[in-house]
């Protein structure tokens, strides 16, 4: 062998000792992540960041106003400092015991029993280490509880509390407690909530929850028996809210869901001759359609109505298995107010109780659910229903001319006139030919 044959096979030996070392090196670090990722998340998971896709519709639908709850926008620069606030509030939840410091320090202990529990409720890396995790969930518990506790009147509210006496504090407050990156799981409310009970307390934590939420989607106060939450696993605040929708709701079964109609517009079901009628339900998802009426629960529509909305269809969207209730919900309000015109007609039937201007409210229900996924659609009856009324030939007819006819003193004599007309007609006509 010459001399360059010997270098040809030497630099090819090398070669390929050189793409083995790195075969074997990306082997081993696949081999590394895969026992990483071997699940995809903790089966506790339930508080998300938004998807992108959705999050850039309306940013400030996801983000605090003001008050950072647990550990994704804790310390965020852009958030006014209401650290001063939630020590008062823990100052306040602590005094009321025997012995404010043992009370802390049971406080704290409870939640570092459940610390690798509630770590796990959160989709992604928590970068905060166990001490200061456990401390946010403390302060940020006491601070709720101690909130609904003072809305409900169990505990008086001090004159100089900022969050009763500025009209803001309060409005930031509805935002901020129903976002979905904003949430802290209901096992750590609920352990911090028995602990600081007093004897005396008769109200659950539930109870209090649903109370400060009391009028988020309905001004119509409805009791929903408490025994529908008993045996529920409640995953956090906006978690049960949803289910406050849910658990009164008597809806389709999920046998007759997959599917798509489109629902007409308020202007087009009216024109139809449907009309509508306000009924009183625990849930505003209780929508029904019976003999040409379309029942529909009040929706209250206020300024946290559009964040409440979005951020539990980032739920749906997000948990695993969630049934998409409330996005199916959404669906039917954006295609039935898809004018200001729509609006005022379900205002005017008291089905819309719309503290918004109409331009608005019409505007945003068009954009709640776009980017997101529903595989099952469950109102495709409700629309299967309406859908086949509209497309009936004589309620249309019957309804147009009602509407244009019957509806003004002067057509009514005109519609007698032109039949009285005809008749004598038909009489004049018959007597000179028979005569």
């Amino acid at each position: 062998m010459n001399k360059n044959s010997t270098i040809k096979a030497l630099d090819g030996r090398d070669h390929a000792i050189s793409i083995n070392s790195t075969t074997e090196l990306l082997a081993s670090s696949l081999e590394n992540l895969m026992g990483e990722g071997s699940t995809f998340m903790p089966s506790r998971c339930c508080i998300f960041k938004t998807p992108s896709i959705l999050y850039r519709h309306k940013e400030q639908a996801y983000i605090p106003n003001a008050f950072s709850i647990g550990p994704f926008h804790h310390g965020k620069p852009n958030l006014p400092d209401t650290k001063k606030i939630k020590l008062k509030y823990l100052q306040g939840l602590m005094s009321r015991s025997h012995s404010p410091e043992a009370r802390l320090r049971q406080c704290i202990d409870v939640i570092w029993e459940v610390e690798e529990e509630a770590r796990q409720c959160y989709a992604g890396t928590i970068g905060f280490s166990s001490d200061e995790f456990v401390k946010i969930l403390v302060l940020d518990a006491c601070f709720i509880i101690e909130l609904f506790r003072k809305d409900a009147g169990l505990v008086a509210k001090d004159e100089d509390d900022p969050v009763f006496t500025m009209s803001c504090m309060l409005q930031y407050l509805y935002h901020d407690l129903i976002l979905l990156e904003n949430q802290i799981p209901w096992l750590v409310l609920e352990r911090m909530f028995r602990l600081t009970a007093s004897p005396s307390e008769s109200k659950s934590l539930v109870e209090l929850t649903r109370e400060f939420f009391g009028n988020i989607f309905s001004s119509d106060k409805h009791s929903i028996e408490p025994h529908l939450f008993a045996n529920q696993e409640i995953k956090h605040i906006l978690d049960l809210l949803r289910k406050s929708l849910l658990l009164p709701y008597r809806g389709e079964d999920n046998q007759h869901c997959f599917g798509w109609q489109p629902f007409p517009s308020a202007t087009s079901i009216k024109e139809a001759g449907i009309k509508f009628r306000k009924v009183a339900s625990s849930s505003i998802l209780d929508i029904r359609f019976s003999n040409g009426i379309l029942e529909m629960p009040s929706l209250l529509i206020q300024e946290t109505t559009e964040t409440i909305f979005r951020n539990l269809i980032s739920f749906e969207q997000c948990y695993p298995n969630c049934t998409p209730r409330v996005t199916s919900y959404v669906i039917i309000l954006s295609h039935l107010i898809s004018t200001p015109k729509d609006m005022d007609i379900l205002c005017d039937n008291d089905i819309i109780d719309n503290w918004l201007i109409p331009e608005d409210s019409a505007k945003f229900f068009k954009t709640l659910y776009q980017d997101s996924y529903v595989k099952e659609f469950h109102y495709l009856r409700l629309c299967e229903q309406v859908n086949g009324y509209c497309h009936h030939w004589w309620s249309r007819w019957h309804a147009f001319y009602r509407r244009n006819y019957f509806g003004k003193p002067w057509a009514i004599v005109s519609q007698f006139a032109v039949a009285t007309l005809l008749i004598l007609t038909f009489m004049q006509t018959y007597f000179i030919v028979f005569k």
